[in-house]
């Protein structure tokens, strides 16, 4: 009997409904989009169209585990509850502190809230939401008096001007994107404007791009705001005037006009006004809370909204209260708390601040990685390592972060979990799950209600499940609201919880969820109206000098996702781009001497890492931009993390993560290879390295200043046993190594004097074959297949896996002229869409060069 269950992608802020199903209890599970879900439509990224690549169990953490060895939940958590009890019993309740994630479910979210803040009576609850949205929090509340989303999605498809700004929406938020682009292509005088210093893939596909200089947002939308009143403004922002004149006329000219924003906004110390600059000039115009207009946020992970509601910021109660008197009183009562905090906590980077001086002594870091994602990320880890009592609740056993544990707890993964999330348009919907609980992994939810119970507090975390923490949140939206505050889910708190269908809240009647807000012009204010906020332009904290002389901006790539613990595991998204990068402008690399697809060294004030250069015109001079994905685990030294100051936003503690100075230099490399194993290889850290998926193997691509004796390294990296094939070419630099046992091949190692194209593509294909035999092993080691075509080429579509020499081939052999034509016959772009600019991109460069010609 065929099984089929409705679940939402556990990716970015979009959420995309997903449908997970089998033919029948024999056969496997198989991710799509769900075609009813209002946020998506059936479409998915390559992102979630790779879902079930990544559920296998291999590095799971399966059992808890207290100082490296296996131990019961009782022991654990018996554990967990008398270090923080007698750590607060001494040194008092801000000794203790939880790090936690937009990747926890809200019911998750929900009880760690209120184990911190009502029962412990620490405001020290924060979460790595802090470092992608809190800026847009705080924004909204100054002018809303309220962290309300005004819109939905479908403002994005009904506007005739929407401006895209510090987002690459593209490759962050493509359904979204997506949806964008097809309501243009049905209305074509729609306007897209992008503003954003680098020539993204989302500016790819705008009809003006404005490539500011960094950290000038604020200065061009008070300038807006200013032309909007009819005031003259000077406006330099690095652009020409009449890019600035023309962006002006048609914000000021366009009625339905929807502003969305990101990272590129809000990773600033000075990302709270800049949010407020750019509301201001909606509410300027009146273009909030009708069809077609509005400022919009896109949140960056899956539930960072389910985490505002719940209180799982700092700074922020249950409910979207905050810290006045009689919110802690209301909350203390509902809870019936024996200790309710009372004033904020620490965020984010404050709080790892105060484990590095001692002053946290008990620290639980649930579903986050901070050991990399966190700015200074070299000094979290040393405060990690020095402090007396950290758990580390997970479904990896092996991340930088849970090295640094002395308790490492294992939680379900997507696919096991079961509760409910909020994505970027205030749409709350259901994670199901489909997939059974390996070994003794546990719900988040379960985990902590179990330590509280263990803390004296038993009777007030007594849940059956998360359907009931599900029914509590909503009483307390509900509670003592009376239209006072804009979260109420308080018609929610009947609803079946398992047939839970995909709803926006506020939710104060059965059924009817709420679009759009403001519309009335009623805002939450004590005065019911909105507040325009002065804004003063500031410059980012550190800026380029002699030294340090490039800025340094970070984010994601296209197919990756936060540090890869999940997404790395999937061979398809690691085709696109399988090593750490480093973008650079073909000037500012030729001024530093590196060469495209050489190695740099990236240094800050602290840390330095090795990345791989890529040429890129789009960068503007003196920039460069390197992923935030790679780890300790998939690289030699790649945490962009520890190269950033952690310089924050004083309204609302997020980092600055935008605009870090450095300086680049070549790493001078006196031999490449690639490795490919089966089995884990533990490399020195001395040498360049970078870890990717492949089918049944790794592939680790390699560089490093000092030669080796590479028969002897061959055997360590490999191993000595079975059939051993190699190849040694002294005076070129050679060598090349097969490793067979029983004829199944276990791994391969190539060595070359110089970078070269080299794809292991082609003998990547024979891991997969049960037996490599007779002639066909010489070719292992013979530099190339059978025919001399070693496959090189690179990925542009990683949904259906087609690369950009056949994307070129068929442009010049049938004439193509249009992404829509290759889709049409390779099938390139027509999925999530997200290598559509890309494409675009290819097609501009063969044109180009058949003029030339």
């Amino acid at each position: 009997m065929s099984t089929t269950i409705r679940t939402t992608c556990p990716y970015c802020g979009v959420g995309c409904g997903v449908i997970a199903a089998r033919p029948d209890e024999a056969g496997d599970w198989v991710v799509t989009g769900d075609p009813d879900h209002p946020a998506n439509f059936g479409k998915l990224c390559v992102k979630g169209s790779t879902l079930m690549e990544t559920v296998g169990l291999d590095g799971r953490l399966l059992h808890p585990e207290m100082d490296g060895r296996r131990v019961g939940w009782d022991s654990a958590l018996d554990r967990v509850a008398e270090q923080f009890s007698a750590t607060i019993a001494e040194h008092g309740p801000d000794s203790v502190a939880f790090y936690v994630s937009g990747q926890l479910l809200t019911e998750d979210y929900y009880v760690a809230n209120k184990l911190m803040k009502g029962f412990i009576g620490s405001g020290n609850i924060d979460t790595n939401s802090r470092l992608c949205m809190s800026s847009t929090v705080a924004g909204h509340v100054r002018a809303f008096g309220s962290d309300t989303v005004p819109g939905c999605y479908e403002d994005i498809e009904q506007a005739d001007l929407v401006v895209l700004v510090g987002s690459n929406a593209a490759w962050c938020h493509p359904v979204v994107f997506q949806r964008l682009l097809a309501a243009k292509t049905r209305r074509p005088e729609l306007c897209i404007v992008v503003i954003d210093p680098r020539r993204t893939a989302t500016a790819e596909c705008a009809d003006l791009h404005l490539a500011i200089r960094p950290g000038s947002d604020a200065v061009l939308f008070n300038g807006l705001a200013a032309h909007l009143k009819g005031e003259e403004a000077e406006v330099e922002c690095g652009v020409p005037l009449e890019q600035i004149v023309t962006f002006f006329s048609w914000f000021a000219e366009t009625e339905k006009t929807v502003t969305l924003w990101s990272q590129g906004i809000n990773q600033s110390t000075s990302g709270t006004d800049k949010v407020d600059s750019i509301i201001n000039c909606h509410l300027i115009t009146g273009r909030i809370g009708r069809p077609g207009m509005g400022p919009f946020s896109l949140t960056g992970q899956p539930n960072a909204m389910g985490g505002r509601e719940v209180g799982g910021l700092a700074n922020m109660l249950a409910a979207h209260m905050g810290f006045d008197e009689a919110s802690v009183d209301r909350v203390g009562r509902f809870w019936t708390a024996p200790r309710m905090a009372t004033r904020p906590g620490l965020k984010a980077v404050d709080l790892f601040r105060a484990v590095s001086e001692g002053r946290i002594k008990a620290l639980w870091i649930m579903a986050t990685n901070p050991a990399v994602s966190l700015p200074e990320a070299d000094l979290v880890r040393a405060a990690m390592a020095a402090c007396p009592f950290v758990v580390v609740s997970d479904c990896e056993a092996d991340t930088d972060t849970a090295r640094l544990a002395h308790l490492r707890l294992p939680a379900l993964a997507w696919g096991e979990k079961d509760g409910t999330v909020t994505n970027s348009e205030r749409r709350i919907s259901r994670q199901r799950p489909f997939l059974p609980a390996p070994g003794e992994a546990r719900g988040d939810w379960w985990i902590i209600s179990q330590v509280a119970s263990r803390m004296g507090f038993g009777e007030a975390f007594a849940y059956a499940g998360p359907g009931e923490i599900f029914r509590e949140h909503c009483r307390l939206t509900g509670f003592e609201n009376q239209g006072s505050r804009d979260l109420d889910l308080s018609g929610l708190e009947d609803t079946d919880y398992a047939t839970l269908a995909p709803i926006q809240w506020p939710v104060r009647q059965p059924g009817r969820g709420t679009a759009r807000m403001f519309a009335d012009g009623r805002f939450y204010h004590a005065d019911r109206k909105a507040r325009r906020v002065e804004v003063t332009p500031r410059p980012p904290a550190a800026l380029a000098n002699p030294e340090f002389p490039l800025i340094l901006n970070t984010g994601r790539t296209r197919d990756q996702w936060h540090t890869m613990t999940r997404t790395g595991r999937s061979p398809r998204l690691a085709a696109h781009a399988p090593e750490p990068s480093l973008a650079i402008h073909p000037a500012d690399a030729a001024r530093f001497g590196l060469a495209d697809n050489a190695l740099a060294r990236v240094s800050g004030r602290r840390a330095s890492a090795v990345l791989r250069v890529a040429l890129d015109a789009g960068q503007r001079p003196g920039e460069v931009f390197a992923p935030i994905h790679w780890t300790d685990r998939t690289a030699s030294g790649a945490v962009v993390g520890s190269l950033i100051d952690a310089a924050v936003d004083p309204v609302s503690g997020q980092p600055e993560l935008k605009h870090a100075p450095v300086r680049v230099e070549p790493f001078t490399a006196a031999w490449h290879g690639v490795l490919l194993s089966r089995e884990a290889v533990e490399l020195p850290r001395d040498i360049y390295w970078s870890k990717a998926a492949g089918q049944s193997h790794s592939i680790w691509r390699l560089a490093g200043a000092q030669g080796q004796d590479w028969p002897r390294i061959g055997r360590d990296w490999l191993g000595d046993s079975g059939e051993w094939i190699e190849f040694l070419d002294p005076n070129r630099g050679h060598y090349r190594a097969a490793r067979l046992v029983d004829g199944r091949l276990e791994g391969v190692l190539f060595i070359f004097r110089w970078a070269t194209d080299f794809s292991p593509d082609w003998v990547a294909a024979a891991f997969g074959r049960a037996a490599i035999l007779g002639e066909e092993r010489a070719t292992l080691v013979a530099g190339a297949p059978p025919g001399g075509d070693r496959g090189s080429d690179k990925t542009v579509c990683a949904c259906f896996q087609v690369g950009l020499s056949a994307i070129r081939a068929a442009i010049h052999d049938h004439g193509l002229t249009s992404p829509a034509e290759i889709g049409a016959m390779l099938k390139a772009g027509t999925n999530c869409g997200s290598c559509v600019p890309e494409i675009r991109a290819i097609l501009a460069g063969e044109s180009a060069k058949e003029r030339a010609a």
